[in-house]
């Protein structure tokens, strides 16, 4: 950087980076301590949702939807499953394939998680109208997008996974 360059954080793409990355940790602070009465972690709750929302998931495919790599989900779900709360099984047709399921235990403890969640939701967006959200939706997807490689015309469902994750 040279004397005539202005510093980063004078230029708007900059500062509303550091916002965007800003407020993912305070919302992630904020969730982490919303479910500890429930004794779970955000990145359990994410692994819980999807099993609730795609029953019978493989493990692999759970490691691929939620971006992380079978290793860090190797070091949840025994957490989980210890716990009572998912089963694992082995897939009738192929054996290398492990399929992920929540016991009822599971489920009733991803539905309390769930309201927890959508009430912080709720409670951070009603501070922007309708309008704001589905743009601040918007934005965040051609991030998504940009930073994933996925073109517009594509459907980039990573990107939407990604948001409907919250």
């Amino acid at each position: 950087m040279n004397k005539n360059q202005a510093l980063p954080w004078e230029n708007p793409r900059f500062r509303n980076w550091i916002a965007v990355g800003r407020a993912c940790q305070v919302m992630g602070l904020t969730l982490a301590r919303a479910l500890q009465p429930l004794d779970i972690k955000p990145p359990h709750l994410d692994i819980l949702v999807n099993l609730f929302r795609t029953p019978g998931i493989s493990q692999q495919d759970l490691a691929d939807k939620l971006l992380v790599g079978r290793s860090n989900l190797s070091m949840l779900l025994p957490q989980l499953e210890k716990r009572g709360l998912i089963v694992r099984s082995g897939d009738a047709k192929d054996r290398r394939i492990l399929r992920l399921e929540l016991t009822p235990e599971g489920i009733s403890l991803t539905e309390e998680a769930i309201i927890i969640q959508s009430a912080l939701i709720d409670r951070t967006m009603k501070t922007a109208s309708a309008e704001e959200c589905d743009l601040v939706g918007e934005v965040m997807l051609r991030i998504i997008r940009e930073l994933t490689g996925a073109s517009d015309d594509e459907p980039a469902e990573a990107a939407e996974n990604e948001r409907k994750r919250g």
